[in-house]
Formats: C-alpha cells, structure tokens, sequence
C-alpha cells in the first residue's frame, strides 16, 4: 500500500471512530448517569442490616459450576466447568473481579452431576475443586454466596407430592456433606439453599397461580425444603450455627416471596436467615429476546418496575429488620444498547441499595450471538469488556452511597 493511501485510511478510520454507532461506545463516551431522584429508606438498627451493608454489589460465576452435561458427567467430571463457557476459572479472574470493586461473589453450583448412590455422595474431586475457588474469593476478603443450582429434577429435587421425599433427602444429603466441609469457615461464606426451584416442566414453570393447588403445594414443599436446609446445616456445628443462609421462594420471585404461602424458616441463630429472590426487571429490557433495547431512565414504567417489586420486598421484611438479597439480575445486551444498560445498571443499583438490598450482576460469559449476553468480563484475558456498566454499579452498590432524606 502506498503512503498516500495509508494515511488516508488512516484518517478515514479515525472519522469512523467520531461519527459511526458503536465506536463512540468505544471511545469512552458512555455517560454513567447521576441519579438524583432516589434517597436511602429507613432501615433498623440491627446486625443483619449491617451485614447486609458489607455485601455491596455483587458478581455471578455463571454458566460455570453450574454447568450441566449429563451425557457425560462421569466420563469427564471436571470438564464440565468449563463446559458452557470455553474456560476454567482462574485465581486472576477472582482477583480482577475483586479489584474492580466487587465485595460479593455468588458461585452457582449444580452437584447432581457429580454424586452417586442412594445418598447422593458427593465426588471428593468435584467439591474440592469448588472449595478451591471459594478460597480464593474468600483470601480476596469477598463475601461468597454458594448454593445447589440446576438441581431442579425428579431425581433430585422437585416440589410435588409425588417427589417430595426425594427431595427432602437430596437437600438434606447434599447439604450435610457441603456443611461439613466448610464448617469452619466465617461468615464471609453464605449459603444458598436452592435456585429457582419450581414446577419445571409445566404451566406453571414461571408462573405460580395462588389459586391452583398444585402451585400452593409446591410452594409448601419448597418451604419443607428450605427448613431442612436450615435444620441440617445447623447440626452441622462449627461456624455453621451461626451462618447467615439463604433460602427462596417459588422461582425465587419477589412476589412469590409476598404470596402468603412462603414462610421463613424457623431458625435457632436469631435473625440469621436471608430472602433471596432474582429480578430481571423490567422483563421487556432485561431478559426478554424479543422485547426493547430500550431502557429510560426518567421513564416512569420502567424504573416504576423497579421501584415496585424492591418496595414489595422492602415492606415485607427489611423495614422489619430481615435482610433480602437480589442474587441475579442484570440486562443482557442487545445491539449497541450499552448506554440503556449503564442507565439501567446505575438506577437499579441506586435503588437496591436505598432499601440495603445487596445485587449481584448475572455474569454467564457471553458476549455474542442472539441468546443472553450478560457477559461483562473476558475470562481468559480478565479484561472488563463493559468497564462502564462496572463504574455504574460501583457508582451507586452500597447504602452508604445513597443520599439520606433532607
């Protein structure tokens, strides 16, 4: 190529970057928001609500322990890690996502894959390796939320009468050999009792009716579930006794958490128990394929969405002194729609954390293709590939970080 024409495309390029969709985003012209409109909400003076304040905001390992390959799990166990997302997971990694100021981290975990006999024993290999990355997290100083993922089946967990005692002994057997090892650790190790669980399969699935008698049992059975969880890991001993632990309602739902038919468990550590719900909200920007690219920060039905589901909860139980943690939420990305989701990242922190509702971003590694991209870091490299969505929920995670009322 001769000279001439190099600068020129150099120059042609460079005139690209200014004018064309997509390279202002790369160029850093994305604006993190101010959110002036939202002031903290009262919360009571309690240690679960200081707890909940250390949390911050948080990170998924997603689409990673919680991989699933039943064809041929017991041929190839510990590939199923990197099974979903093409990469197994690095100390590097859980220090980038530390450093970029993320105090929480949830590592998702399926074990159905990796236990055997009637009691479902767990496989030394699979737990320890699972172990290893909790230490990880925890010798970051991060708070590290682990729970039993895409156990949802006939074989292991379902919530109907006809597998109702299979379930109460998967929970409990799993849950003994996971409280056992790690029943030292401190209370910067959560546990969450299950995720999601549901109707799979049905109607129902992601749509509970109060009225149904199928959707009320289920709900009941996920109650029973919930209290064996509490029940076996505080036999445990150690550090268990006094663990905060997390337990959801029918699809882990906010308003599946206000029905009437959830029902905390009872607990013998006083106010040690977390609600744990997930919330893509609004539906239409967050998690539907087909729905808008759009989100409006000064649309009234958007954050309105919001503000709706975070009042149900805030209302029901922090105002009362009983924490609520949003384990998934996030936006997945949609064309060049990076501006929307910094928009939408910034207000949905701001509003979580004017109740002291910690959030924690669902982060599945993809980036590309038209499933759900929520990906925001680049795991073999461990370089952010949405910096801006990062700097918005570091703008606004944390209580401390909203304005108190004048």
């Amino acid at each position: 190529m001769k000279k001439r024409e190099t600068v020129f495309c150099i120059l042609f390029a460079l005139l690209c970057c200014l004018c064309l969709p997509g390279c202002a985003e790369e160029k850093g012209e994305i604006v993190v928001p101010d959110v002036e409109s939202i002031t903290r909400f009262e919360i009571p003076d309690n240690e679960a609500m200081a707890f909940m304040k250390k949390l911050g905001v948080g990170w998924n390992l997603g689409n990673t322990f919680d991989a699933t390959q039943d064809t041929w799990a017991r041929v190839r166990e510990m590939e199923i890690e990197r099974s979903w997302v093409g990469v197994k997971t690095s100390r590097e990694l859980i220090a980038a996502v530390h450093a970029a100021g993320f105090s929480t981290i949830r590592i998702p975990t399926s074990w159905h894959n990796h236990v055997s006999g009637d009691d479902f024993e767990i496989s030394d290999a699979w737990l320890s390796r699972v172990q290893e990355v909790v230490d990880w997290a925890l010798e970051e100083g991060m708070y590290v939320i682990l729970n039993t993922h895409h156990d949802v089946g006939e074989a292991y967990y379902y919530p109907d009468e006809a597998h109702r005692e299979t379930s109460l002994h998967y929970v409990e057997c799993v849950w003994r050999q996971i409280a056992a090892r790690f029943r030292d650790y401190d209370e910067h190790l959560i546990f969450e009792s299950l995720n999601e669980p549901r109707l799979a399969g049905t109607a129902y699935e992601w749509n509970f009716r109060k009225n149904m008698p199928e959707c009320v049992r289920a709900a009941e059975i996920i109650n029973e579930m919930n209290q064996k969880f509490v029940d076996v890991v505080r036999a445990s001993g150690g550090q268990n006794e006094s663990r905060y632990l997390m337990v959801p309602g029918y699809d882990a739902s906010p308003e599946n958490a206000v029905n009437g038919v959830y029902a905390l468990p009872e607990d013998p550590a006083d106010n040690r128990i977390i609600v744990s719900v997930h919330a893509y909200t609004p539906y239409s920007f967050a998690l539907d394929l087909k729905g808008t690219d759009n989100f409006g920060i000064t649309s009234a039905s958007q954050t309105g969405d919001i503000d709706r589901f975070l009042t149900l909860v805030y209302n029901e139980y922090v105002s009362k002194g009983v924490p609520v943690v949003i384990g998934e939420f996030g936006a997945l990305r949609k064309g060049d729609n990076l501006q929307e989701r910094v928009d939408f990242a910034a207000y949905y922190a701001a509003a979580a954390s004017a109740r002291n509702i910690p959030c924690i971003w669902w982060d599945n590694h993809a980036f590309t293709g038209d499933g759900e991209l929520f990906g925001l870091i680049e795991r073999r490299t461990c370089q952010w590939k949405y910096p801006e969505i990062v700097d918005a929920l570091m703008k606004y995670a944390g209580y401390d970080k909203i304005p108190a009322k004048e």
